[in-house]
């Protein structure tokens, strides 16, 4: 389709219009051009500026720690005597602690032409590496690799799955954790659906151009439905509680939406369910959570311990009083957490026990079950009331943030909106 000159220069003047109000959102970094380009002259000036010394003379080798290697024998297997892998460790001192290294991580030596180790690197997390001067005198310190953190837009629809489509979208599967945790006493990431969809402004960090940290979610909506479930960061009233609903209602809840992160549900609420192992049909008053053995089970909400035992077919189990009108009960649990007895009192997100597959089961899955008022219903269709609202006196400054970061959203929108237009003229 050809367009004439007056299109393309009305089309440009709205794309001009839309970036200029797009300048505090979207995609962008927070570090400026200058921080950037000092960032990058300094990479040109290579590796002595950052790891303490020049390699460029030096032969290297990379590695990992392996199982059953402590950092004596690694720096023996590096060609270090005894004596002078004892004389480096005294010169680590408090700067690091030798025992913490960890199976799997990573490492380069550094050699010199005559093959003697001169320096090892070794990479303790995603940001830091520890960098050991094995000749004499011996030393060491940390170099803290430089990080950037970006101001992110994320707008992703459901096809498949919440975490093949957020990588599709270009955004770290990290921000579906945070959204579980925002979204906990609202959403049931167990029973999301094609459609369902959610826009998050969030700040992410990243190091060596990867993601390493979801820092924070500003303002999200999940779409389902039709119907918005907003979810708006406002830090300026005590209690804790960080996101609140467009009413001002706390994102907390007395329950969570489910005791477990990041499963499937095996088996739903039936009167006339055919038992997976006895073949006959009788009623199966829970949900049923498919999860690795091991997987942490949490306590849904405040509560106290009223049993903790072995109980035939449902395995380990345990059962919590939250208070007059509701009680739960976790079954098949392959261990209980170290320190729980009855009679104690547990808090929403405690964790209780570890999925197993004790009791009549046929593989590892947690049997989850809610009473109200002694009578048994679906964990999924529990309502659960919110937690203390915004004070009034907090309600004009929320309602301000929540428009400003609603108004954010529709400047990007509308940006992409005249990208895709301009791209089709």
């Amino acid at each position: 389709m050809k367009m004439d000159t007056n299109k393309a220069l009305i089309i440009s003047a709205l794309l001009l219009v839309a970036v200029a109000g797009f300048s505090s959102c979207g995609r962008y970094s927070s570090s400026t051009n200058e921080d950037m380009a000092e960032q990058q002259f300094q990479e040109q000036e290579g590796e002595l500026h950052v790891l303490g010394f020049n390699p460029d003379s030096l032969r290297c080798t990379d590695g990992k720690v392996k199982s059953g290697q402590f950092f004596s024998n690694l720096l023996g297997s590096l060609g270090m005597t005894a004596r002078q892998v004892y004389n480096l460790t005294q010169a680590c001192d408090t700067v690091f602690d030798v025992r913490t290294l960890r199976v799997g991580n990573t490492y380069k030596a550094y050699f010199s032409p005559e093959n003697t180790l001169e320096y090892l690197v070794y990479d303790r997390d995603r940001m830091h590496q520890v960098v050991f001067d094995c000749t004499e005198p011996y030393d060491l310190w940390i170099y803290e690799k430089p990080v950037v953190h970006n101001e992110r837009y994320a707008d992703v629809t459901i096809n498949s799955s919440l975490w093949n489509d957020m990588l599709a979208a270009d955004v770290s599967p990290l921000l579906i954790i945070r959204l579980s945790e925002i979204y906990a006493w609202t959403i049931d990431f167990f029973g999301l659906q094609r459609g369902d969809r959610f826009r998050v402004l969030y700040q992410e960090t990243v190091c060596d151009g990867d993601v390493i940290a979801v820092d924070t979610v500003r303002y999200a909506v999940f779409s389902h439905a039709g119907q918005d479930f907003p979810a708006i960061m406002f830090d300026q009233q005590d209690g804790g509680n960080l996101w609140w609903n467009e009413k001002g209602e706390s994102m907390r809840k007395a329950f969570l939406k489910a005791p477990l992160k990041f499963s499937r549900i095996s088996s739903g609420f039936s009167y006339a369910r055919k038992h997976p192992v006895t073949r006959k049909v009788q009623p199966h008053t829970g949900v049923d959570y498919a999860a690795p053995k091991g997987t942490k089970v949490m306590t849904i909400g405040d509560g106290v311990i009223t049993s903790m035992k072995y109980e035939g077919a449902g395995g380990n189990t345990i059962r919590i009083r939250h208070n007059s009108v509701y009680s739960t009960a976790y079954l098949h649990l392959s261990g209980y957490a170290k320190g729980l007895k009855v009679g104690q009192r547990v808090r929403q997100g405690d964790v209780i026990g570890y999925v197993g597959s004790t009791g009549r089961s046929t593989g590892p899955h947690l049997d989850f079950r809610v009473w109200k008022n002694g009578t048994p219903i679906n964990p999924l269709k529990m309502d659960s009331p919110p937690a203390e609202p915004l004070k009034q006196e907090n309600m004009e400054s929320f309602t301000q943030t929540w428009q400003s970061y609603q108004h954010q959203i529709d400047m990007i929108q509308a940006q992409s909106h005249l990208q895709t237009l301009f791209e089709l003229l």
